[in-house]
């Protein structure tokens, strides 16, 4: 199975405009098409910007609304995947939710954020109730997860026993918790053998300053790309012969005694 080809668009393109950052994806869309990726995914409600605050419901779509038929258009026009993050209203509910699209132009997955941050998203979201949401591409078992999600090692503890082999984590990780992008998704990788790809905001928006270091994260702890504090597409390989020889020589999920763990629910 050759390697998946991953763009990761960092960005916070422009808060409040769906239409202006759907322009945003659709240029980065071309542009990972035609250095090979297969795959594009960019940062935490990036559809409609983070610092919305009561522009939520007003600017929240349904999984299958305007916005996501446009996504769709993209991907087929450019025949490359896209994963983005977006406000989703399901009647009168609310979800930070973020959804893959195929090339095709098929909805493959929707996630809702299961662990909402701070006041900001507390206030306007529900929290989504399932944990583990998955698809498959080019071969590829992909999860979706949410930012602080992935702060939670049960979180990315159960993917890796569902057998997700890339963890895809839109964010809007700001300062001083740059901690995260830095050492604790490497770490997550490791410890749970499989890619995650960690793609962030960047800049002032609002009340909070986004810092960049977006990356992809391999299962033997590696950074194959890394982000730097600007607007900038990263593009990394998500190698299917390398997961399946770091799990062979892994044995951290192997080796867990799942007996011992009960305190933990």
């Amino acid at each position: 199975m050759p390697p998946l080809r991953t763009a990761l668009l960092q960005s916070s393109g422009i808060p409040g405009s769906v239409a202006r950052n759907t322009e945003v994806l659709d240029t980065a869309a071309r542009r990972a098409a035609a250095a090979g990726a297969r795959l594009l995914i960019c940062p935490e409600m990036f559809l409609t910007g983070y610092a919305i605050g009561g522009d939520v419901p007003r600017l929240a779509e349904a999984a299958d609304g305007p916005a996501a038929r446009d996504v769709a258009e993209i991907a087929v026009r450019h025949r490359i995947a896209v994963h983005y993050g977006y406000p989703e209203r399901d009647g009168d509910t609310l979800y930070n939710a973020a959804q893959l699209i195929g090339p095709d132009g098929a909805a493959l997955a929707n996630y809702r954020k299961t662990h909402l941050f701070g006041g900001f998203e507390q206030r306007w979201f529900t929290p989504g109730e399932q944990p583990v949401v998955q698809a498959e591409l080019d071969g590829v078992r992909v999860g979706l997860m949410i930012c602080y999600d992935v702060e939670f090692p049960e979180n990315v503890r159960s993917h890796a026993l569902a057998g997700t082999d890339l963890l895809l984590v839109p964010t809007a990780q700001m300062h001083p918790f740059q901690f995260v992008a830095e050492s604790l998704v490497p770490v997550r990788a490791f410890e749970n053998q499989l890619y995650i790809a960690y793609v962030n905001r960047t800049g002032q928006e609002g009340e909070f300053e986004f810092v960049g270091l977006s990356c992809l994260a391999g299962p033997d702890g590696v950074v194959r790309t890394r982000a730097g504090r600007g607007e900038e597409l990263v593009l990394a390989d998500v190698d299917p012969a390398l997961l399946a020889a770091s799990r062979a020589a892994n044995p951290y999920l192997r080796d867990r005694r799942p007996g011992l763990y009960g305190s933990l629910v």
